[in-house]
Parts: structure tokens; C-alpha cells; sequence
């Protein structure tokens, strides 16, 4: 990969603070100058890692806005290599979690919450059981592992929903 990022209007105004940035190729800290500062390095870490391994991304972060407030992202994509196993394209999404958010704790990455919701339990679990499994197991194996925690991430937002209407 050239290590840059091609983003819409959305996710450059979200990650960069310039919308105009959109469908330009953008690298190095432009490309995430919103990014709060305590995020940044376990994010980077994440990234390269996810980059290097391929499948499913899965993280949770902070960015600031204009007007200084800070806002919670949820971030999925996928790391597609080319035959010869090199990182060759990704592609994500984003999407704005700061007011499903439970008192202010992540349930993708992070801190571990006790709850009594059995998906937030099981948030928990699948979050504990990647964190033990590291990056050393097969890809397939930390994709599973990735692949559940967006699954329970989902069914999480679609409860928080529910109870929101």
C-alpha cells in the first residue's frame, strides 16, 4: 500500500476538519489531525496491524469538532492483499456512536464495563478474548474474533435504538 487515504466529504470533514479534502489522496497526520490525542497511538498501532494481517478493522475512537466538543466514531472496514499477501486497498465506514454510547465506556475497543445486558456481557467477553488472542494467532482466527465483536456491536445499536423510540 502507498500508505495514503482517499476519503468522502463526511469522513474528511469528521477526521481532517476540511471537507474539501474529499476524494484527494491525503497521508501522514493530515489524514487524522482530529483524532483526539489519547486515541492516536493505540489507533496508529491498531491501523498498522490490521493493515499488515488484512480482513475486518474494528475501532472505537474520539475526534474533536470545531466547536472543541468531542464526538465518538465507530470505524469498520476490511484490508484486501494482493496475491502475494501485500496490503494492496482498503475500504470503511464510519459511523457517529457518541450518543449511543453507555456512560461513556467503549464496547468495541478498550476499557472492559461490567453490565447486566447479556449483550453488553458478551461485548465484554469477545472484547477480553481479543485482547488475549493479540496478533499471533492465524488471520482467520482474529477475524472471527473481529467479526464478532462488530455482530454484537450491531445488535447493541439496534437494542439502544429501540429503547430510544
Amino acid at each position: 500500500m502507498r500508505g495514503v487515504v482517499t476519503y468522502d466529504e463526511g469522513a474528511a470533514r469528521v477526521l481532517t476538519g476540511n471537507p474539501e479534502l474529499a476524494d484527494r489522496e491525503i497521508k501522514g497526520p493530515v489524514a487524522l489531525a482530529l483524532v483526539h490525542p489519547t486515541d492516536m497511538t493505540w489507533l496508529m498501532e491498531h491501523m498498522r496491524r490490521a493493515v499488515q494481517v488484512g480482513g475486518l478493522v474494528l475501532a472505537e475512537y474520539r475526534v474533536f469538532r470545531r466547536d472543541g466538543t468531542v464526538r465518538w466514531l465507530l470505524s469498520r472496514g476490511r484490508t484486501y492483499h494482493d496475491q502475494a499477501g501485500q496490503p494492496e486497498r482498503s475500504h470503511g465506514i464510519l459511523i457517529d456512536i457518541t450518543d449511543m454510547r453507555d456512560g461513556g465506556e467503549r464496547y468495541v475497543l478498550g476499557t472492559t464495563p461490567t453490565h447486566a445486558d447479556p449483550l453488553l456481557q458478551a461485548a465484554d467477553m469477545a472484547l477480553s478474548l481479543k485482547q488475549l488472542l493479540g496478533s499471533k494467532p492465524a488471520p482467520e482466527v482474529i477475524e472471527a474474533a473481529n467479526l464478532l465483536l462488530f455482530r454484537l456491536g450491531c445488535a447493541i445499536a439496534r437494542a439502544t435504538d429501540q429503547q430510544l423510540q
